[in-house]
């Protein structure tokens, strides 16, 4: 579904969710501790480490809602130029 640097990223960012949880694409970001602050963070380390730049459609809540949601964004990014 995803790699691991990219569950590596979220996992960090996601302080209600333990080592044991499992993430899947429908988690719920919010329920685990994403909140408006770690979703620029982490929007941030994405578009670092995978050289891309997301577009300003992809800069919703809904993006960040669920893990799905996020990597499908991710996928479709740009890279940077």
């Amino acid at each position: 579904m995803w790699d691991e640097k990219f569950e590596e990223l979220l996992r960090h960012r996601l302080p209600l969710l333990s080592s044991d949880d499992e993430l899947t694409a429908d988690t719920n970001l919010r329920e685990f501790g994403l909140d408006s602050m770690g979703a620029v963070e982490l929007l941030s380390a994405l578009e670092a480490d995978y050289s891309v730049q997301f577009d300003e459609q992809a800069l919703v809540l809904d993006t960040f809602a669920t893990p799905g949601a996020l990597w499908t964004a991710l996928s479709s990014a740009r890279p940077v130029s």
